[in-house]
């Protein structure tokens, strides 16, 4: 742990801090129709792609409506997904000539990128072409981002309206989501990806001779484009298997800056929305500042742990010693070191977003617990772009509760009574994820043909690498623990099970509440009515995010990462 590495973090968090406020404002007058600068240019664009796709903007709908519409779209996207993956070996922009994708690779990747996942059991420069990474998964990481950004205001909005039977029109936001915001993001972060030298063609790949007198194929491609919106819209899906570790993708200390950046901007950015839409900027910062220290806290854990020798080279020699006094360097790139590694992975799962600049099975025991503890939070420390904030909201509708039930009296948010159905919807959200998580678990280790057949460590770390690849699908995170090959039928199927029903199950119970809350009438604050943009406020979210997560998870984790660092310590590996 040194200065340097506690500098980058307090620039890191400045620059956040600076650019989210003026973002979030932005953004609330986006999705209330408010006049922005970029109308003159985007506003006939908008139209037209109105009148096309024969959407009336003016119409509103209800929650159910409105959820329909966001299925029958991402089901529709799915598809066609699916069906490119299938046949574009007989697709144009395809110069490798790579062959068409496995019904369940296929079915699995479809399910991946449509839910703004994007885990890969697939090496994507030898199975996707320049076709299918352009028209398929870039659309998706753009759209499916979109979708999240579009929920998480509709749940903005049943919290701000009164007395109102609609909560928006998902064309109009989605349409608003990518042209407004992701778009115009991306068109500034790419070109400085490039003169950094992110790699941004469509040349086939190269050959070249190595110094040994071999052959080597360079892959190469529109990168760049598809880095941008990757961490821009959290979705994490690398051009390249080596993801963010790869040279091509993110080769200097400041595309590693900005990309880590790029992951917490509109996530945290949304929080000012929150406060803006609801006219409780107070609020806003108090829930920011929820999520900052739980991300400080897992980030202070991971540089720490990543910075310890590793106990069994410690000590053992003089020159072994020597070799570990940086830290543990395993899985990581030397030019980012121990501490942008850290921050890079405490970012990427926090977030839901599953880029990765180091492989985080080379962490030690800890640093591997406290990225699947993060996932396991529910990615609401910033999260994805959207999901994030509305996941965070549905902990803050309990916290209320539970301030309610301590004052002994009827909970309220911002003027709306919390009442059984919230609750009911808010604690719904909250038990899908890990029934999701340790179930599928649960049958995959109890099954050595399926579950075990395809590992490479076995004992708790083992354990952990099948856990994380569960937690990482519900979570819609996309990281992977390595060591766990889940390019066969079992885990391709039940992950793009646990992928859709991690993001879809989990957004109707929020958007039935957001419905909800928006017909409830106004109540004027009372002596009782506990404040939510108070310091007291972000303990008490804090406490009641903590306690779920550890009340739910412990067991497993005790089991895996846990019990691995013990045995680590008495001379036991995996």
């Amino acid at each position: 742990m040194t200065a340097n590495g506690w500098l980058q973090f307090v620039l890191f968090f400045a620059v956040l801090i600076a650019l989210m406020r003026p973002l979030g404002i932005y953004m609330a007058r986006v999705f209330q129709g408010e006049r922005t600068f970029l109308d003159p240019v985007l506003h006939p664009i908008e139209s037209l792609l109105y009148k096309l796709c024969g959407v009336n903007a003016e119409e509103e709908m209800g929650w159910r409506q409105y959820t329909g519409a966001m299925l029958l779209f991402s089901f529709v996207s799915l598809l066609l997904t699916y069906l490119i993956e299938r046949l574009q070996h007989i697709l144009p922009w395809n110069p490798q000539h790579l062959a068409g994708v496995s019904p369940a690779l296929a079915w699995n990747t479809a399910a991946s990128f449509t839910t703004n996942t994007n885990w890969q059991s697939y090496v994507p420069e030898v199975t996707m072409s320049y076709f299918t990474q352009m028209v398929t998964l870039a659309y998706h990481n753009f759209l499916s981002g979109a979708v999240g950004i579009a929920v998480a205001i509709t749940l903005v909005r049943g919290i701000a309206r009164r007395e109102s039977k609609t909560i928006g029109n998902f064309w109009v936001d989605c349409i608003r989501g990518v042209l407004y915001i992701l778009l115009p993001l991306c068109l500034i972060l790419a070109p400085i990806l490039i003169g950094q030298g992110v790699v941004q063609n469509m040349h086939a790949y190269t050959q070249a001779q190595t110094l040994e007198h071999g052959q080597q194929t360079i892959a190469q491609g529109p990168v760049a484009s598809q880095e941008a919106i990757k961490m821009l819209g959290t979705n994490g899906g690398g051009f390249f298997n080596a993801n963010s570790a790869h040279p091509f993708e993110n080769p200097t200390p400041l595309t590693n800056f900005l990309e880590v950046l790029a992951i917490f901007l509109i996530p945290a950015a949304l929080t000012v929305t929150l406060g803006k839409m609801t006219g409780s900027p107070g609020h806003g910062w108090a829930v920011f500042a929820c999520m900052s220290v739980l991300f400080c806290a897992a980030l202070v854990t991971i540089y720490w742990a990543e910075s310890q020798p590793h106990p069994l080279l410690h000590g053992v020699s003089q020159s072994s010693s020597a070799l570990q006094s940086g830290g543990n360097m395993e899985g990581k790139e030397v030019r980012f070191g121990i501490a942008d590694t850290a921050l890079f992975a405490t970012a990427t799962t926090d977030a839901s977003c599953g880029a990765v600049n180091a492989m985080h099975d080379s962490f030690t025991p800890l640093g591997g617990m406290v990225v699947l503890a993060n996932i396991m939070l529910g990615e609401i420390v910033f999260g994805g772009v959207g999901s994030g904030l509305y996941g965070m909201l549905i902990y803050v509708v309990l916290a209320v509760f539970i301030a309610g039930l301590m004052v002994g009296r009827t909970p309220e948010y911002l003027g709306k009574k919390i009442e059984a159905f919230d609750v009911k919807m808010a604690m719904l959200y909250v038990l899908i994820f890990p029934l999701l998580i340790l179930v599928l678990t649960a049958i995959s280790v109890l099954s050595p043909q399926m579950g075990l057949s395809s590992l490479n460590n076995a004992g708790p770390h083992g354990l952990t690498e099948i856990l994380y690849a569960f937690t990482s699908g519900a979570g819609n995170n996309g990281s992977a623990f390595a060591g766990l090959n889940a390019n066969t039928n079992w885990y391709n199927i039940s992950l793009g099970f646990t992928m859709l029903a991690g993001r879809f199950l989990m957004m109707i119970p929020m958007l039935a509440l957001a419905g909800n809350l928006a017909q409830k009438k106004s109540v004027p604050p009372s002596p009782g009515t506990f404040p939510v943009n108070s310091s007291l406020f972000t303990v008490l979210l804090t406490g009641v995010i903590v306690i779920v997560g550890a009340l739910t998870f412990f067991p497993a984790l005790s089991l895996g990462p846990i019990l691995e660092h013990l045995l680590l310590h008495q001379g036991s590996l995996f």
